[in-house]
């Protein structure tokens, strides 16, 4: 029996680590009305921490793959999930809401910034010369499954036990990562006498010198001259605000707004989890075989159709099971074509950082939904306004997305070509 490719292994551990973290991020959606039963604070308080911690969570892109390539991916993981771990059990002994900013907002999202979709770039990057679009599809699918082995626990669990517990479930699962980083993750196929998967001869690794954060802006002020890049960066701007931002974030306390009660709420999350982590595999494999514009233009049109149509769903059982098959099946389906398209366009060296740029585009958008939906729930006490916003803007992003590429829109061609 023909073993597998050890980058396959490699796969695993950090479609682990990505769904690990992704539970974390998306653990605070649970704890909005917990947190407000507990200590009186305002919806629009405790989403701010949440917009922060998601804002951070793709600033941190770009500096966190210039630091992996720097330093090493093993190294800067296990940072981050000492960060990680560090402010969640900081968190349990808060009581202001300035703690709340400074556990949830900064440490956490430091730490699972580092741990998000810039890391599954990096490594198949490093890992796959093939099936790159199918590789970047599992890594981004492990998002939908961390909310699905999470959210229900978690709810139960904030339900009956109250928000404390919730952090300790979470800290625990982020230390648990620690060994599998350490002993299965090495820094590249050479490192165990492999050539990259789908590789006929060796490649040269090199190491970039010079400061990692000079170097990642350095990057930035390179591509920015490039339409293509603001495109890409605009576009997944609007994808986090349609996806973590909004759904992510508040889909939780919008259906106890319209009585649904909380288990049966992060079990409706859950499920879109599941239909996400066939949808965004099946990008991957979509994104090595088709016109990765044509696939982001239905991924976005169809998002906003589906988004417009849930708040006028009635939230009955066949509504809501029609949104979450729906939507749930688009989630992430964005990521793998918008990282090929990345990869193409920038060059495989750079892909890792500009990936990171248009990844901080992503949780800008996701950041400004989190806390707008918030204060349009306090303003107009629905959330009707927001998921219309972030629908007519997912329309637009369709148009937006069959730009990129076109003749005088290409990017600066990276010097060097570092993996």
């Amino acid at each position: 029996m023909t073993r597998p490719h050890y980058a396959w292994i490699v796969v695993g551990a950090i479609f682990l680590s990505l769904l690990v973290a992704a539970g974390v991020r998306s653990s605070p959606s649970v704890l909005i009305v917990p947190l407000e039963q507990a200590f009186g604070w305002s919806r629009t308080t405790i989403s701010a921490a949440i917009s922060i911690n998601i804002v951070l969570y793709g600033a941190v892109g770009p500096f966190a793959a210039s630091l992996m390539q720097r330093f090493g991916i093993r190294r800067t993981v296990l940072s981050a999930l000492a960060l990680i771990v560090g402010g969640l059990l900081l968190s349990t002994q808060m009581s202001t809401p300035w703690q709340l900013i400074a556990t949830w907002g900064l440490l956490v999202g430091l730490g699972t910034g580092v741990i998000a979709m810039v890391l599954g770039v990096t490594v198949v990057g490093r890992w796959f010369k093939t099936n790159r679009g199918l590789a970047m599809g599992l890594l981004s699918a492990s998002t939908a499954s961390g909310q699905l082995v999470f959210l229900p626990l978690l709810a139960a669990v904030a339900q009956n036990y109250g928000w404390q517990p919730v952090v300790l479930i979470v800290a625990g699962a982020a230390a648990a990562l620690v060994p599998l980083i350490f002993f299965l993750v090495p820094e590249h196929p050479a490192d165990v006498g492999l050539r990259p998967y789908g590789a006929t001869e060796d490649e040269p690794t090199e190491i970039p010198s010079g400061n990692p954060f000079t170097n990642a802006i350095d990057t930035l002020v390179r591509v920015g001259r490039s339409r293509d890049f603001w495109l890409l960066f605009g576009t997944f701007f609007i994808c986090g605000l349609s996806t973590n931002g909004l759904i992510g974030t508040h889909l939780i306390s919008n259906c106890l707004d319209n009585g649904i009660p909380e288990v049966r709420a992060a079990s409706l999350l859950a499920m879109m989890g599941v239909f996400d982590l066939i949808g965004t595999t099946a990008s991957g494999w979509l994104s090595d075989r088709y016109d990765n514009r044509w696939l982001l233009f239905w991924y976005y049109g169809l998002r906003g159709v589906s988004l417009m149509f849930l708040p006028y769903s009635g939230y009955g059982l066949y509504g809501l099971s029609l949104f979450a098959v729906f939507y749930g099946l688009d989630w992430l389906a964005t990521v793998p074509p918008t990282s090929r398209l990345t990869a193409d366009i920038f060059g495989k060296g750079d892909a890792p950082v500009v990936f990171g740029w248009i990844s901080a585009g992503h949780q800008l958008g996701a950041g400004t939904a989190a806390l707008g939906a918030g204060v349009f729930r306090t303003i107009f006490d629905t959330y009707l306004p927001a998921f219309l916003v972030a629908g007519v803007a997912c329309l637009a992003a369709a148009l937006f997305v069959l730009w990129i590429g076109r003749r005088g829109s290409t990017a600066p061609r990276p010097q060097t070509d570092v993996v």
